[in-house]
């Protein structure tokens, strides 16, 4: 299971990076996407993978017996995910709102400047 998840990682990690160095803003927010969910799938395996057991200590028990389930990756995926969903909401409104004023999406487009001499 561990393996499977390190390959889904890598496979999120390089279509990220690979979607984030295209030309286009809409395929670089795709790729930020991709590269956020390939983090929390990274959080979410550093904090080991425990089938079945639960975060929360028996009665009458001072300290874990067997392996448990750490919460703390759990929660910080979830504040990632929140986070992430404002960040890529933004990023979504910026774009709409560039395409308005410039009417392309394209970087090299974006970054002309009228006043630089084509050689």
């Amino acid at each position: 299971m561990e393996l499977l998840l390190a390959i889904t990682i890598g496979i999120l990690y390089a279509s990220g990076i690979y979607m984030m160095l295209r030309r286009s803003l809409v395929k670089m927010i795709i790729g930020l996407i991709l590269l956020g969910n390939g983090v929390n799938l990274l959080i979410f395996l550093l904090g080991r993978l425990t089938k079945g057991s639960t975060p929360i200590i028996p009665d009458g028990l001072d300290t874990f017996a067997e392996a448990y389930a750490d919460p703390v990756p759990q929660a910080l995926i979830l504040t990632a995910i929140v986070i992430s969903f404002g960040l890529q909401a933004f990023a979504i409104v910026l774009i709409k709102r560039v395409y308005k004023v410039v009417g392309t999406d394209d970087l090299d487009e974006l970054s002309y400047n009228e006043d630089d001499e084509t050689i």
